[in-house]
Formats: structure tokens, C-alpha cells, sequence
């Protein structure tokens, strides 16, 4: 399998981590089709797992440059055909990663800063190591084990019920428990039972297995619960997930909680004071993991108050209050034999290493990402030098450095093992895939191909993103299956997917009979793709493809517009008024009188800037980019998104501004709260505005609001709002 490597998310640029997804995403489909199609694993599930989180953390730290042809909306892999579904309660979100001690330092700065506490404030955290498992939710109603399900893509996982319920450290029912109780956890094999497992394999001409999460993943997916019970599975209970009521006040509490009802719990879990004491376990459990007997990599840190958890809440793909820790790099030396240009979908040009195939950490590499030019000349992100300015040449002797990511990454080069005829590389002038001119922008730290729905690359990766999971999901329709429909000309743009079959028949071209298609695959993918045509407004606008409308700018500006048509009119209406270049951050409830009204709206959304607007009004003032998306939006069926389960919220369905300084809670914390109680988030004030939360220093938003007549409350009154659950009065403050 192709694999991708990369630097840690915390070195790269916005541009640098767009320009990686397209081979993360091969990697993860090819993985996808072995495992849950033909159920013959290419790669363990360890690294699996790490080029997801891989992914999501590169997305997290850089929302609008997410691409659909990266699983970010995904926690796991689309669920397999031959296990019934079920959709989980509560969301299994996966964690961000820390790769050094400074990762893991930043993490309680970041815990602080978002709850407004000092450095030297009392709060707690639990350390636990983190199994290399296959996670698990165990639903209990009344006591009674009722149902068991895989994590799956986070929101719908597999039923394994009955497998589960031959592991003996499960419990079937448990005393004095609530009458819902979801009790998360890992399901692992220690490195006996792995060892024991492969023999027998191997004795009676079966499978084995590459390491023991593998077999794990294999075991709890036997059709066959019989089989399941043959093979020693183990279950450490780890978290909680939907509750009829509390079970304590603290993440420590819980656990402890569920060990007196039976549940095993690593006892290996501990309490820190402070984020030093998190480094001292950390370090001891990195000490000792090889005695354990089963598999870990790496260490999960959590605030321990379920309260502050609430606060802190959750991104779209993981929780601000817990990070995975992993353990530190390894590497190896091999030999750069060739870089070669990859166009991505915006068209970046991505340099990708071919290196002599190396055994780092037990993983074969033989790619890896070289980012851009200025990481290929020895300079960083801030143009500062990097490896003491040491630049890459073909042929270099280079360090691969493989982090607990899995992705590695070039660390060095040596000097000293340079040839002499060694040249210093240079990027090329024009597309290596349609030879348009190659441009690199002022600020802009990656050249692009000029050549747009010209070049062949751009295209095809357009149609990648629009049917990867975060986007339409069309199982079936997996990067080989595309390219093939592509080269033949049969998918050509997207709306030609929605298409497929009718053009198939007109031309006569018998999809059943062609090598690794069938009647049943062929059946299913033509059925496939009909369910999809019916889609969220925020998955319509994220299939687009436009350059920095990431998932999480789709979703805003979904909340924002609410219906597809009210979107394209104000993009339409903003791209004939234009805006000015003198866009203040944040701030566009005025003074930018040169803007129009409706590029003032796309502003609005909250978190969508200048850069966004922009894109929007190119991609659809250009006639080409615009017929394509027309005939591409004319297949689906827009349906407006889900709003966030508010209960009988006063603040569902509000539009709420907040500006200026707060002191009893940070912004950050403020709008996620909002938002979970169904509020919409803008960043600028305009006659849709509801409410506008003012601050210290509030400025001139406060005299828009009288202007417009939006209702103003201070602080105070926000944060009893919040107790209270009521709307503002006519004539409060």
C-alpha cells in the first residue's frame, strides 16, 4: 500500500496540510477495502487509527482548509455489510494527538485559556494509558447488557452484540445501575493470547494476524460468536457515554464507580494536580509499557471535573477536555532516490519523496511528503532556517523520523554522504499533469497549477472529495473504481456520477461482466449512489470543492443561510457588489461602507473571513466552475441541516453576536455553549441579528445594534441568561 508521510501537525503551515490529504486518503481507502470489503487486512489497525487522527488533527488545527478527499467527518471506517447497524446516543469521538512534551503542555494552556483560568489554578486530570484496541459501546438498560456496537465512523457502528458477550470481563448485568447506562471501553488481546492465537492459525492453515489489535478488530467481527469465544479477548472500561443519571462528579469517580460494578479498569489510571505531574506519568508509563503484556501507544490525558468537560465541550471530531498522548519518534537513514510532483485539488503542487524502502518502527516506508519548496531548500513556515539550512537533493543519505502518528517525516540529511554531482532542486515552472503555468502567491507558502478545470489532476481530485465519506460517502466508489470511470470518460464532473448507470446502458457497456465487478457489486454501487442523492445543505456546500470552505466553514455558513438558494443569491449579489481589501478582522457591522450588503452576509457566518468570501464569489462568478456546480446541485436533494438537540432552550434558533472582552467565561467558551443550545453564531451584526452579548471594550458594535435595533445585554446578563434558560425581555437592560 502507498503510504503518506508527514510532519507533525504542529509544524505545518495551512497550505502544507492541504497539500497532503490526497495520499493519506489512498492509503486510508485501500485499508478501508481490505478490512470491511474483502475482510483481509493490508495494514495493522493501529496505524489505521493513527492515519485517522492523523487527519483529524490536521483538520482541527486547520478547519478551512479541510478536504473531503480526507475521512475527517469520520471517527472510524464506514461500517461493514455483514453486522446489522445502530447509531450511537452519544457521539464516539476520536482524540487529538500530542507528539512531545510541549503538545502536552500546550494542551492544559489551551484547557486553561478556554476555561479563563490562571497557570497556577488548581485542576485535575486523569492519566491512563491508551490501549491499542478496537473500541467498544456496551449499552446496559435496567442493568441488562442490551447491546454492544463498534465505534464505527462515530456515528454508526457495527452490532457485535452476541461476540461481545463472550468475553468473560463483560459483565451481563450489574446491581444498582441507572436505567440507561453506556459504558465505553477497549476490547484488546494481551500478548499471550495473541502468540497462542497465531500458532493455532498457523498450525490449522489459517490466518494470522500482523499484532494483536488486528486480531482483536478479526475476533469481534467472527460471523461466528462461537469463534469469537475461542480466542482470549480482554475489556478495560475507559469512559461513559449516554446516562440516565450521573454516576459522580468526576471522570476519576466514574471509573472507580464502574470497577465496584464489575467492569475492569486499567489500574495502571491516575490523578494529576498539574500539568507537570501529567509529564511524570507519562514518563513512567512510557517505562514500564513493555512489561504490561498488552499493547499501548501512548497516554490519555482528562480533566477529570465532568462539569469543566461540559464547558469545554467538543469540536466537530473531538473533545477539548482529553488528548492522546503518543510516545516518541523512531528513526532510521535510507536514501532519497526521486521527489515527484503530486496536483492536488485546489492545485497545489505537493513534492512527494520516493525513498529506498526502510523499516522504521516496524513499518515499511517508502514515501514521504516533502511539504513544499521552502521545506525541500531548508527553510521553515516563518522562513527561518530549518536543519541549520540544510536543503534535499536527490540521492541524499536522509533521516526518516516515524512519530507515534505513524506519519513519518524527513528529520536530516547527511552532508557527508552527498555526491558531488548533487543538484539543488528546483520546482517546476509548469503542471507535470496539464502544463499550464505553476504560480506561487505572495504569502502563500505552496505554487499552484494555473490550469483549473484544465488539468486532468485537479479534476479527478474534485471528484474524490465529492464522494469521500465527509462528503456524499459513496461506498463502492473508491479511488481505483474512479480512476477507472475517469480515464474512460464515464465520470468526467460530478454530476456525472448521478448519471452513471443510465450512460453505462445507453452505450451498452455491461459493468457486471468487467474483472472485480459482479451483478450483486454492480447492483449495490448503482443503489448506492441513488440513496446519496438526498444530502445536508452543509455537505452540498463542502462537495464543492472551493478553496478554504471547509466542513466546518460549510456548516457555519449552512447555519447562516439555511437553504441552498438563499446562499447562492447572496454569493451572486456579493460577487457583482465586491468588497473592498480594507477588511478589519471580525468587524463588518459598518465601517466597510464599500462592501456590499451581500458579501457583508457571507461575512456574517461566523469564522467565515475575507479569504472565504472571496473563494465563494470566484469559484461562482467563474462560468466554467459555475455550470458544473449548477448541473452537480441539480442531481441532489437538498435538505437543510439537523440543528443541535436544544431541549426547550429559550436560545434555539437565535442569532447571537458577542464582541468586546469577557471576563466570566472566554468567547470560545461562550459560543460553543450557545451553539449546544441551538443558537447561531455570526460575526457581524446585521438586521437578522437577534441578540448581541457586548463586553469591555464592546466598541462600535454597540451603536450598529442600536441602529438595527438588535437587543444588546451585557456579560451579567448573558451568563444568567444561560442559568436561567430564557430569552431577553423588551426591556431588560
Amino acid at each position: 500500500m502507498s503510504r503518506v508521510h508527514e510532519r507533525p501537525v504542529d509544524e505545518l503551515t495551512r497550505p502544507e496540510a492541504a497539500s497532503e490529504y490526497s495520499r493519506l486518503i489512498q492509503s486510508i481507502d485501500e485499508a478501508n477495502e481490505a478490512y470491511f470489503q474483502r475482510d483481509d487486512p493490508r495494514i495493522s489497525d493501529s496505524e489505521y487509527d493513527l492515519l485517522m487522527v492523523r487527519l483529524r488533527a490536521m483538520e482541527e488545527r486547520f478547519p478551512d482548509i479541510r478536504r473531503s478527499d480526507s475521512p475527517s467527518g469520520r471517527v472510524g471506517a464506514v461500517p461493514s455489510r455483514g453486522f446489522q447497524k445502530a447509531r450511537h446516543e452519544v457521539p464516539m469521538l476520536s482524540l487529538d494527538n500530542a507528539f512531545s512534551r510541549n503538545d502536552i503542555r500546550d494542551f492544559d494552556l489551551r484547557v486553561r485559556r478556554f476555561l479563563g483560568m490562571r497557570e497556577t489554578d488548581e485542576l485535575r486530570y486523569t492519566s491512563e494509558p491508551k490501549i491499542d484496541g478496537l473500541s467498544i459501546s456496551l449499552i446496559y438498560r435496567r442493568g441488562q447488557l442490551a447491546r454492544a456496537v463498534t465505534r464505527g465512523d462515530g456515528t454508526v457502528g457495527e452490532v457485535v452484540t452476541e461476540n461481545i458477550r463472550t468475553i468473560e470481563e463483560i459483565p451481563e448485568s450489574i446491581l444498582d445501575a441507572p436505567d440507561l447506562m453506556e459504558v465505553r471501553g477497549e476490547v484488546f488481546m494481551d500478548h499471550e493470547s495473541f502468540e497462542v492465537l497465531n500458532r493455532v492459525q498457523a498450525d490449522t492453515g489459517g490466518k494470522t494476524y500482523a499484532n494483536p489489535r488486528n486480531a482483536a478488530a478479526g475476533s469481534v467481527r467472527q460471523i461466528d460468536s462461537k469463534k469469537t469465544a475461542e480466542r482470549k479477548l480482554r475489556f478495560f472500561a475507559h469512559s461513559l457515554g449516554a446516562l440516565s443519571e450521573s454516576l459522580s462528579e468526576s471522570h476519576s469517580g466514574s471509573l472507580a464507580c464502574l470497577g465496584s460494578m464489575g467492569f475492569p479498569v486499567d489500574r495502571e489510571m491516575r490523578v494529576s494536580a498539574d500539568a507537570g505531574q501529567l509529564l511524570d506519568h507519562y514518563d513512567g508509563i512510557d517505562g514500564i509499557r513493555s512489561k504490561l503484556g498488552y499493547d499501548i501507544d501512548g497516554v490519555v490525558f482528562k480533566v477529570d471535573s465532568i462539569e469543566l468537560q461540559n464547558r469545554l465541550g467538543r469540536t466537530s471530531s473531538a473533545p477539548r477536555w482529553a488528548i492522546a498522548a503518543k510516545f516518541a519518534a523512531e528513526t532510521a537513514w535510507t536514501t532519497l532516490k526521486d521527489i515527484e510532483i503530486q496536483v492536488g485539488r485546489t492545485g497545489a503542487l505537493s513534492p512527494v519523496a520516493r525513498l529506498e524502502p526502510i523499516n522504521v518502527g516496524g513499518v515499511v516506508v517508502s514515501n514521504a511528503t516533502l511539504h513544499n519548496e521552502d521545506y525541500i531548500a531548508g527553510l521553515g513556515a516563518d522562513g527561518e532556517p530549518i536543519r541549520e539550512g540544510r536543503d534535499i537533493r536527490i540521492g541524499d543519505r536522509v533521516q526518516v523520523c516515524r512519530a507515534g502518528d505513524v506519519i513519518p517525516k524527513v528529520l536530516d540529511v547527511d552532508l557527508k554522504r552527498r555526491s558531488v554531482d548533487a543538484k539543488p532542486y528546483k520546482l517546476p515552472s509548469e503542471c507535470p499533469e496539464c502544463r499550464s503555468p505553476v504560480i506561487r502567491n505572495a504569502g502563500d507558502s505552496v505554487a499552484r497549477c494555473t490550469g483549473d478545470l484544465a488539468c486532468p489532476a485537479q479534476v479527478f481530485q474534485r471528484l474524490v472529495h465529492v464522494v469521500s465519506r465527509p462528503v456524499l460517502n459513496i461506498v463502492g466508489l473508491g479511488n481505483k473504481q474512479l480512476q477507472a470511470f475517469f480515464q474512460e470518460g464515464l465520470i468526467s464532473e460530478p454530476s456525472d456520477i448521478f448519471t452513471l448507470e443510465s450512460r453505462l446502458e445507453k452505450q451498452g457497456v455491461d459493468l457486471a461482466s468487467r474483472k472485480n465487478w459482479g451483478e450483486r457489486s454492480t447492483r449495490a454501487l448503482f443503489d448506492e449512489i441513488s440513496s446519496k442523492r438526498r444530502v445536508r445543505l452543509s455537505k452540498a456546500i463542502f462537495a464543492l470543492g472551493v478553496r478554504h470552505v471547509g466542513e466546518g466553514v460549510a456548516e457555519r455558513l449552512s447555519r447562516q443561510f439555511g437553504s441552498w438558494d438563499s446562499l447562492v443569491r447572496a454569493i451572486d449579489e456579493a460577487s457583482v457588489g465586491g468588497g473592498g481589501t480594507d477588511f478589519q478582522d471580525g468587524d463588518s457591522s459598518g465601517e466597510s461602507a464599500q462592501k456590499s450588503n451581500e458579501y457583508l452576509l457571507l461575512l456574517a457566518a461566523d469564522g467565515v473571513g475575507q479569504a472565504i468570501a472571496d473563494a465563494l464569489c470566484e469559484a461562482f462568478s467563474n462560468k466554467r466552475v459555475r455550470s458544473v456546480i449548477d448541473r452537480f446541485i441539480q442531481r441532489l436533494e437538498i435538505v437543510p441541516d439537523e440543528q443541535p438537540e436544544a431541549g426547550d432552550s429559550a436560545l434555539a434558533g437565535l442569532t447571537i453576536v458577542f464582541t468586546g472582552t469577557l471576563e466570566g467565561m472566554k468567547r470560545a467558551e461562550a459560543k460553543a455553549r450557545a451553539e449546544a443550545l441551538g443558537a447561531r453564531i455570526s460575526g457581524s451584526l446585521s438586521s437578522q441579528t437577534d441578540l448581541l452579548v457586548a463586553g469591555e471594550r464592546a466598541g462600535s458594535k454597540i451603536r450598529k445594534a442600536e441602529q438595527l435595533g438588535v437587543k444588546t445585554i451585557t456579560e451579567a446578563e448573558w451568563i444568567e441568561m444561560l442559568k436561567m434558560g430564557r430569552k431577553p425581555a423588551a426591556d431588560d437592560a
